[in-house]
């Protein structure tokens, strides 16, 4: 059976096969069809002839070698390279910005699914076949913009599709760089750390399961998460993104997660749990960077450097080895890797190199590959080939860590020999291809061939396995009936509320009843910048939505009025660990980061750092003992003591977003009870407090009793701070959390101190 289906500027035509699958070609592509005892194939090269690659009787592996077997060196380069972030459409000003016909989206008048300059040339020029995705306009745009990069894929070359990506998209909050995506009608889910704040691997795996049928509604066939590192230190600024510091939690939330997005079932099954419904894993990021030196992290020169102070190398692995590695699902493991931009200081038991973690032969090779055997896609994080700035707190540098001698094409040659298949961030095939070159004065060509279409294989078997050589074209209506649908949301806001904490509830004050007056206060943000270094304006404004608050409470203007305050307030937030103006003023640039209120001073840090870089002119003692910061949201602390003053010996309530462990020591007792949650809608804040939902997360990591206790655990090391004590003499431990009842003690507790314990 054959229909035709025009979409926005590509006529789509599909074919029925009898027991076998439906194909999607473009019109306009010049694939033609070919028929073979009475089933239909797609002619990709246009040579009239059934190539194995185009028979989808075959093995995704047989028809994977073929393809690699057929390409050029230049198309299999193009196939390593992963684009830099694409948004649809694309912004004006910024970061993902790009132009259409040289003007911008604004000044264009084209529709907002138009392939832009950029996407044009890196498809046609360039080869690039994989494209990494953040904002859409909306479900239909996203499916109408994917149909016509297929569109132009299949009419070029060997008609290989587009293998289209995303970082997370399904928080309720778009504002960091690793969930840019986010918002806009999707199902909105808890952020990993709350998934990992359920206990629950069952809800992980659900999530992963909606969010899988989402993203490929949406174009998206791999997915750069989860970042399953496990995060040991607890300043590390992307401590949010993870499943929290505890290695057999990540591990079984490791699991879940990818077997959720990789398996399709019954009909919507391919062959080997791989299929229509399913979405490659990009697990992230070996060998695990929650270590960073003082918490800083290596998105910037100032936090290149892992330590293991704590000899606990191993640990981190786990959540790979024994979560990623080892699924209960048919897909068996991960479709890819992602090292991070660490150098994993002490660690290369081969060459003793300090060098990036994708760099390191040792750590790709001999350990990922060789030890562990994993066989699939290793990709760089973004932009470690690019050239590093002179700010070491500057986001947008290169992050070519250890190896910033090398010019850029020297950095692609060492990858390859390192084992990396893919390099993200990079949409220029020329660096590759003269790397290409430099392996074959060293070894000859058939060597660099065989290394290129090792990298080949993996890449495309990740494209045959889940159909998109047969059909890689989408319905927009379709796709604006699956993504966000109301069953997708529900379960998403279930997920949520059963990922809040109650840290406290002394006297039993919560559940508050419903229709009470609340007083909740203003929340001041100085002038600052952001992560990208942008800067941001100074505010006052309310916290939270005061119409979804008046859906359960009347909101009282002054706090005399009010029957008890609800004070909204988020972990301290003191910068990267760098500071330009003290390297300005002769110092070395390190301060500290802080996880209280109020302007810490480092009294308790290394006298000497643990690493540091020998280069000249640069830093090896990374020390900033001595030196103090204070956080930009110094005022939250304010605004509950203040709160607490002005209630008058009324009940204080302090609902605390946590995107790190906090030192909460400085409000606690002036609280009568802390909501705690990692990024939820404030409706499940307020369901949670009025008693329409009992409370059931845990923690998924420790709350330090002072900063004294944060410098001297060991950035490498799990559990090892000392916990905060509240009022009512409940200990702030991983694994604690509140019912109504009190403290919580079931099967998720037992299960999990249990396995802490034992590994202590």
């Amino acid at each position: 059976m054959q229909h035709t289906k025009r979409t926005e500027n590509a006529e789509i035509r599909y074919i029925q096969n009898n027991n076998g699958p439906t194909l999607g070609y473009s019109v306009g592509s010049g694939v033609k069809i070919i028929e073979r005892d009475g089933l239909f194939f797609k002619d990709l090269n246009k040579n009239g002839e059934l190539d194995p690659y185009e028979d989808w009787r075959l093995s995704p592996e047989e028809r994977a070698r073929d393809l690699a077997s057929k390409m050029t060196v230049e198309q299999i380069a193009g196939l390593m390279l992963y684009s830099r972030h694409q948004a649809v459409p694309a912004a004006s000003t910024g970061w993902f910005s790009a132009t259409y016909g040289g003007k911008t989206y604004e000044d264009s008048g084209v529709k907002p699914w138009e392939l832009t300059d950029e996407q044009l040339q890196f498809l046609a020029r360039d080869h690039v076949r994989h494209i990494l995705v953040t904002t859409v306009e909306s479900p239909e745009v996203a499916a109408k913009w994917n149909n016509l990069v297929q569109a132009f894929a299949e009419g070029e070359g060997l008609g290989i599709p587009a293998n289209n990506s995303s970082d997370p998209r399904h928080g309720s909050d778009s504002s960091s760089e690793f969930n840019a995506g986010s918002g806009g009608k999707i199902s909105m889910w808890p952020e990993t750390l709350g998934l990992a704040a359920t206990f629950d691997p069952d809800v992980t795996k659900k999530f992963g399961e909606v969010a899988s049928k989402e993203y490929r509604a949406l174009g998206l066939s791999t997915a750069l998460s989860p970042q399953i590192d496990i995060a040991t230190d607890p300043r590390w600024f992307r401590f949010n993104g993870t499943f929290g510091e505890d290695s057999a939690l990540a591990a079984d939330m490791a699991r879940a997660y990818v077997d959720g997005f990789q398996t399709s079932e019954g009909e919507r099954e391919i062959r080997d749990g791989w299929g229509y419904d399913s979405v490659n894993a990009m697990v992230k990021h070996w060998p695990g960077g929650g270590s960073g030196e003082g918490g800083r992290d290596a998105h910037y020169g100032c936090g290149k450097y892992a330590v293991y102070p704590g000899d606990n190398f191993a640990e981190h692995l786990i959540p790979f080895t024994e979560g990623a590695f080892k699924l209960s699902g048919k897909t068996g493991k991960a479709a890819a890797v992602m090292p991070y931009y660490t150098i994993s200081s002490g660690q290369d038991q081969a060459n003793g190199e300090e060098v990036g973690n994708s760099y390191n032969s040792y750590l790709i090779k001999d350990l990922l590959r060789g030890r562990f055997g994993y066989d699939g896609v290793v990709c760089t994080d973004w932009m470690i080939t690019a050239d590093e700035s002179p700010e070491k707190d500057s986001f947008l540098s290169g992050k070519p860590w250890g190896v910033e001698h090398l010019s850029v094409a020297e950095r692609h040659y060492k990858l390859l020999l390192a084992g990396v298949d893919q390099f993200g961030g990079n949409n220029e095939a020329a660096p590759v291809l003269e790397a290409y070159e430099m392996g074959v004065r060293e070894y000859g060509e058939p060597f660099m061939r065989r290394r290129f279409e090792e990298s080949a294989v993996r890449l495309l078997l990740n494209m045959f396995r889940l159909g998109l050589f047969e059909n890689p074209y989408l319905d927009p209506e379709s796709s604006a009936r699956v993504v966000g649908n109301p069953d997708f949301m529900k379960e998403g806001y279930e997920a949520q509320l059963k990922s809040v904490v109650l840290l406290k509830n002394k006297n039993r004050v919560l559940p508050l009843q419903p229709g009470l007056k609340v007083y909740i206060p203003k929340r001041y943000t100085p002038a600052g910048t952001d992560w990208f270094g942008n800067p941001t304006p100074e505010s006052l404004e309310y916290p939270v939505n005061l119409d979804i608050v008046s859906k359960y409470f009347t909101v009282a203007e002054r706090p005399e009025d009010a029957d008890a305050g609800l004070v909204f307030i988020a972990s301290p937030k003191s910068g990267k660990g760098y500071s330009r103006e003290d390297a300005e003023q002769g110092g070395n640039g390190y301060v500290p980061i802080s996880l209280q209120y109020r302007t810490y001073t480092a009294e308790h840090a290394r006298g000497m750092s643990l690493a540091g870089d020998p280069r000249p002119g640069d830093v090896l003692n990374r020390s900033y003992k001595g030196k103090s910061v204070t956080p930009e949201n110094t005022s939250d602390l304010d605004a509950v003591l203040e709160t607490r003053k002005l209630m008058n010996g009324k009940p204080v309530i302090v609902s605390l977003q946590l995107s790190n462990p906090t030192v909460v020591e400085e409000f606690e007792s002036e609280a009568d009870a802390i909501v705690a949650d990692f990024g939820v809608q404030a409706q499940a804040i307020m369901e949670i407090i009025t008693g329409a939902v009992e409370p059931s997360g845990l923690l998924p990591l420790q709350m330090p009793a002072n900063m004294k206790t944060v410098e001297e655990q060991l950035e490498d090391v799990a559990h090892d701070m000392e916990c905060h004590v509240d009022t009512e003499g409940q200990i702030y431990d991983f694994g604690f959390g509140l019912n109504w009842n009190g403290p919580i003690d079931d099967e998720r507790t037992r299960k999990y101190r249990k396995r802490r314990n034992a590994h202590a």
